[in-house]
């Protein structure tokens, strides 16, 4: 008799990415996967399977968890997930602490400091991936708030299931792996009981003072009402149809930015402005980071103000862009460049 179907949904889906780490990996050693392991149903369920997985491959095992100080006895949670971690088989494991800043708010600051965290983590023990537990359910809720926020098809696009790690470095390009985006949460936590897994469900997930809670326990519940079941595969749907669009628009922007740019390092404006609005718009944001301003900071408002200086010019002032970037109409050309300190 074989394992119970949400078993083999979890471990077929992390054998697929395993796969896949290995057609990325040069011959020799076996390469290092680690799995990202909050305690949570979706993390202790990756966990498990990578654990019964990667041995079958030849693939080496560990786990990490990220203490991020936030409640009360963190630290002995993440102990205890170190120690269910160690349980399953997995080595090297690590528990790392984290400081949570304040920028961006507190999702968004937690977020920065565990991928942080993750790619150090990754880049001491050697590892070729991340393994993520992000599920389906986790992928319609972030393009419902990019939805709300009015962001662009790139962030309708959702989470990609391979996306590089933030330090740049050699290596990182393809580290992170989320094999649960076709998997909803309901199989995660279903594989758990199963196989007996001790799951913490952390209380940030139902405080409605952060967004992605209210959007999970009020807004998507309000659609699934108003619209009938299937809402989350729907947005799930959205999110592949979205990121195969943006990609091609992204790669048609880095042409373009490339045939724009004047050996002087300025964008001119003829070519800017014979471009269809999206692919201008991809190379004005691109532009803007370029010069300095970040990417996070950097919204549609004023990636629209600098659209204007070559579709609606009027000898407006130079626009102040995040980062002390500045955006301006000389001549023939848009000039972005940073101010000095």
């Amino acid at each position: 008799m074989g394992p119970h179907p949400a078993v083999a949904a979890i471990r077929l889906a992390v054998r697929r990415v395993l796969h896949d780490v290995l057609s990325d990996s040069p011959p020799g050693r076996p390469p290092l996967v680690l799995a990202a392991c909050s305690g949570g149903a979706d993390s202790m369920a990756l966990a498990s399977a990578l654990a019964f997985e990667a041995p079958r491959l030849r693939v080496r095992a560990g786990g990490i968890t990220v203490d991020h100080g936030l409640q009360t006895g963190s630290d002995d949670r993440a102990h205890e997930v170190a120690e269910r971690l160690t349980a399953l088989g997995l080595d090297p494991v690590d528990t790392v602490t984290v400081t949570v800043g304040r920028a961006g708010g507190p999702e968004a600051a937690a977020r920065t400091a565990r991928y942080a965290a993750l790619d150090d983590a990754a880049e001491r023990h050697g590892a070729t991936a991340v393994l993520l537990g992000h599920t389906r359910d986790d992928q319609a809720e972030t393009v419902l708030l990019g939805l709300a926020r009015g962001s662009g098809t790139r962030s309708l696009a959702g989470m990609a299931a391979v996306s590089g790690g933030l330090s740049g470095t050699a290596g990182a390009g393809r580290r992170y792996r989320r094999p649960f985006l076709h998997i909803d949460r309901q199989t995660t936590r279903k594989a758990c009981l199963v196989q007996a897994l001790p799951v913490w469900d952390d209380p940030h997930n139902a405080d409605p003072s952060f967004t992605r809670s209210r959007v999970r326990h009020e807004a998507l519940p309000v659609l699934e009402k108003a619209l009938g079941r299937g809402i989350v595969e729907a947005l799930a749907r959205t999110a592949q149809l979205s990121r195969d669009d943006a990609d091609a628009l992204d790669a048609w922007a880095q042409e373009a930015q490339r045939a724009a740019t004047r050996p002087d390092g300025t964008l001119d404006i003829a070519a800017l402005h014979a471009l269809p609005p999206a692919v201008r718009r991809r190379v004005l944001r691109r532009a803007a980071i370029a010069a300095g301003a970040p990417a996070g900071s950097l919204f549609a408002r004023h990636i629209e103000e600098t659209d204007r200086l070559i579709t609606a010019w009027r000898g407006q002032r130079p626009l102040n862009l995040p980062g002390r970037v500045e955006a301006k109409r000389q001549g023939g050309r848009l000039v972005l460049t940073q101010a000095n300190q």
